[in-house]
């Protein structure tokens, strides 16, 4: 009698617990977010021609699907259609060199006491979101105190590019990240630490220990490679542009310290003996090479070691003589780094290394132009994007993020804009991004959308 009870009133249990479920809301599984554009014609990121009109899927931040014909959208996707209506498709582009601390403020301003980091942290921010919205999707930041400008643009907080972050430049004492002031004295003799490398703009290390640190330091900040100063400058008042700066050892000890962290050193470096001794000592990037002799180039070539050259211009009229004529020698160098670079191979890179002047940063984009002089339009736009994504790859193990940047494929990231026009026929597009970059998404999600969408 008891059993026939307990069993009554579990079965009455069952049928009541079966109703509930009838009548309460099935739970869904997450629709996944994702962007058609169609009839688009593509730059690759290695293509001499655009492609067929086609249609590209992107699901969450990720290229999924290109075909001349129309895409089968997964019934979990929710989708945003763009009309690309035959306009170009292309991958995002990168810029190599960037200080994008030292470009949003002036060096007047970054030498003020009274200025506070805050308020020029918050102007290297909104150059940031500027240098996105022209269209550049990733920068490689050489030198600056960028680590919290990346993460908040990685957590959403702020707009801009992907950072890949070197820290604060490296440099001995006399070399091209010193800009104390000529009053003041080493730390080493009675001096303080600059105000410099308080913010995070540079370290003054000498000698294989300190240079180990501060390579460590780095390193343990987020560095996603290492920014070693191994010559003379042009911006810089007190090292000549011929002079080699650290000695092969301290040099071996940063490369051996960022290669335990599975990444590399770039350099600063102009001359033959200053490179030389780089490539000696294991460096896997060089900055700049204009006063290269075709020698020290054709090494360059045969040990696939990267040269990130700069069309630069030449000094303001506003700077001293001294640096007047730095730069001057620097540009006059330019053509035969280019020529030779190309002769012989060089895996070549580009980037625009603005400093200390922020009216110049929106210059970003016609610098691009500039390249014109050695390469055809197609090997512009490859440059720009392709194989600057393959030298942000070298960071390897310390890669923030981890994906095929630089091209229009299955599988590689989406990172890409919808330029109004053909820029393989007229390069001059990419000059006005305001004007012609009419959808800019980075990583699947839309910053810039001047083109009628349609949901799903």
């Amino acid at each position: 009698m008891q059993f026939s009870l307990f069993t009554t009133l579990l079965g009455s249990m069952f049928i009541l617990s079966a109703a509930n479920a009838q009548t309460q809301p099935q739970t869904q599984q997450p629709q996944l977010s994702g962007v058609v554009f169609e009839n688009v014609r593509i730059f690759t990121g290695t293509s001499d021609q655009l492609s067929a009109p086609s249609n590209v899927l992107i699901e969450g931040n990720v290229i999924k699907a290109i075909s001349t014909a129309p895409i089968a959208v997964p019934s979990e996707t929710a989708v945003t259609t763009i009309q690309g209506n035959g306009r170009t498709l292309m991958p995002g582009l990168i810029d190599n060199h960037v200080h994008i601390f030292m470009s949003a403020n002036s060096q007047a301003a970054l030498l003020n006491p009274k200025a506070s980091f805050e308020s020029l942290e918050k102007k290297a921010s909104e150059e940031a979101k500027l240098m996105l919205l022209r269209g550049f999707t990733a920068a490689r930041d050489v030198g600056g105190p960028v680590f919290g400008i990346k993460r908040s643009i990685d957590s959403g907080k702020t707009l801009g590019p992907r950072i890949y972050p070197s820290g604060a430049m490296i440099s001995q004492t006399s070399g091209h990240g010193d800009f104390r002031m000529p009053s003041d004295r080493s730390r080493r003799f009675g001096g303080q630490i600059t105000r410099g490398e308080l913010m995070g703009i540079g370290f003054i290390a000498d000698g294989r220990d300190e240079v180990l640190t501060a390579t460590r330091e780095d390193l343990r900040a987020g560095a996603s490679q290492i920014k070693v100063m191994a010559g003379g400058g042009a911006a810089s008042a007190y090292d000549p542009l011929d002079v080699a700066q650290y000695t092969l050892d301290e040099m071996k000890a940063a490369v051996e310290a960022a290669d335990d962290w599975g990444t590399y050193v770039t350099v600063h470096a102009y001359t033959p003996k200053a490179v030389g001794r780089a490539i000696e000592a294991g460096v896997k990037c060089i900055e700049h090479g204009q006063l290269l002799d075709e020698a020290t180039m054709k090494l360059l070539g045969e040990k696939g070691i990267w040269l990130s050259l700069q069309a630069l211009d030449e000094a303001p009229p506003t700077a001293n003589p001294e640096v007047k004529a730095k730069k001057h020698t620097v540009v006059e160098g330019t053509d035969n780094a280019f020529k030779w670079a190309q002769k012989y191979k060089v895996k070549l890179a580009w980037g625009t290394d603005f400093m200390f002047n922020p009216a110049q940063n929106k210059n970003q984009n016609t610098d691009i132009i500039k390249l014109k002089t050695w390469l055809t339009p197609a090997e512009v736009l490859k440059l720009v994007t392709h194989d600057n994504a393959e030298l942000l790859g070298l960071s390897g193990l310390r890669n923030p993020y981890p994906g095929k940047q630089g091209v229009v494929e299955v599988n590689a990231l989406a990172d890409l804009l919808l330029v109004d026009g053909d820029p393989i026929t007229n390069l001059e597009l990419v000059a006005d991004p305001e004007k012609n970059f009419l959808v800019i998404m980075k990583d699947g999600k839309i910053y810039k959308n001047l083109v009628t969408i349609q949901g799903k």
